[in-house]
């Protein structure tokens, strides 16, 4: 279900051309999260160039990066939750370990897109 090619379009895409303003902006700012998508795309661009494809690979990216979804899966599954405010950075506890709780959000992020990536280049390319 997933190519090896999949991935590496997501690595690229999601790290070695998105700047550091991308990244710090895009969680702000409806136009850096498009430019992101826009240059995040662009390696799918090798393994697929079905308008629905990308369509779909480009707008859950828009959706998952600009409001931080996964934030909410990682409080979701840290059963019993504790208060949203005091989780809302991360989606885990503030009183856990930043760097913990920071990659795991990036973890549960890069887990998302390469999900969404795989159901779109399979079932709709």
């Amino acid at each position: 279900m997933f190519s090896a090619d999949q991935f590496v379009a997501h690595l690229v895409g999601d790290f070695v051309l998105q700047s550091d303003w991308m990244a710090s902006e895009k969680v702000r700012s409806h136009f850096a999260a498009a430019v992101h998508v826009v240059v995040y795309t662009l390696p799918f661009l090798f393994i697929s160039q079905d308008p629905a494809v990308l369509a779909v690979i480009a707008g859950t990216h828009f959706i998952i990066d600009r409001w931080r979804l996964a934030r909410y899966v990682v409080w979701v599954k840290n059963l019993p939750w504790r208060p949203w405010a005091e989780c809302s950075a991360t989606g885990s506890h503030e009183s856990r370990p930043l760097f913990l709780t920071v990659w795991l959000l990036i973890i549960v992020d890069n887990t998302m897109h390469i999900i969404c990536n795989g159901l779109a280049l399979r079932y709709l390319g």
